[in-house]
């Protein structure tokens, strides 16, 4: 049975990994400011959501394949930087544009927004390859002997309510800063960073190796 230090140790890792720059944090960043302080947590719904996927197919062995198969690395890590690079590009052209208007925040349409940056965020995470090989890498370290299942979902809860914690954080903050965000000069600015940031992350993890 997994014991608390076991898990507060887990949660610390994670915590750790989620603070770290990356193309999880530039997906919350720009639906935040594009949206939104709700559309940014749909994204951290998202990322959690793949989080879980990636911790649970690390203990069954499947995120395995990723770390031994070159094949299922590349195929993986390929769609990945090719989500990115669209939103990278996307972004670009919103910055051309002048900055992309802000969404609505009520009615149907507004909805159907928030399960795609609810998308945004889970396709960020689950086509990332290297979050797969890190649960395979981190995950067993914090098993305890003869674990079960029910250790593996309370790891996995534990990864969830980390990262969703900390990218709700980094929602809400990111949208208390909307009004000055949202300026054309500092929209078109943004949109253009986040875009190059997304871009260069989808041609780093195009050209990633096998670990």
């Amino acid at each position: 049975m997994t014991t608390v230090g076991q898990a507060l140790a887990f949660a610390g890792v994670i915590g750790l990994a989620a603070a770290s720059p990356g193309p999880d944090f530039a997906v919350v960043v720009r639906r935040s400011v594009v949206a939104g302080r709700l559309h940014g947590m749909a994204a951290a719904a998202g990322i959690a959501a793949g989080v879980f996927v990636w911790s649970v197919a690390a203990a069954m062995g499947v995120a395995a394949l990723l770390a031994t198969s070159a094949v299922a690395f590349t195929v993986v890590k390929m769609a990945g930087a090719a989500y990115l690079l669209w939103l990278g590009v996307s972004a670009l052209l919103a910055a051309r544009r002048g900055g992309g208007a802000l969404d609505p925040v009520a009615g149907p349409r507004a909805e159907a927004r928030v399960r795609v940056s609810f998308r945004d965020g889970l396709l960020c995470n689950v086509l990332n390859p290297k979050a797969g090989v890190f649960f395979v890498a981190v995950l067993p370290q914090f098993m305890p002997a003869g674990g079960t299942a029910a250790d593996v979902l309370l790891l996995s809860l534990v990864a969830v309510v980390i990262t969703i914690a900390w990218f709700t954080v980094v929602a809400h903050l990111v949208a208390a800063l909307r009004r000055f965000l949202s300026r054309p000069a500092v929209r078109r600015s943004l949109d253009a960073a986040t875009g190059a940031v997304m871009i260069a992350l989808g041609l780093r993890l195009a050209a990633s190796t096998t670990p």
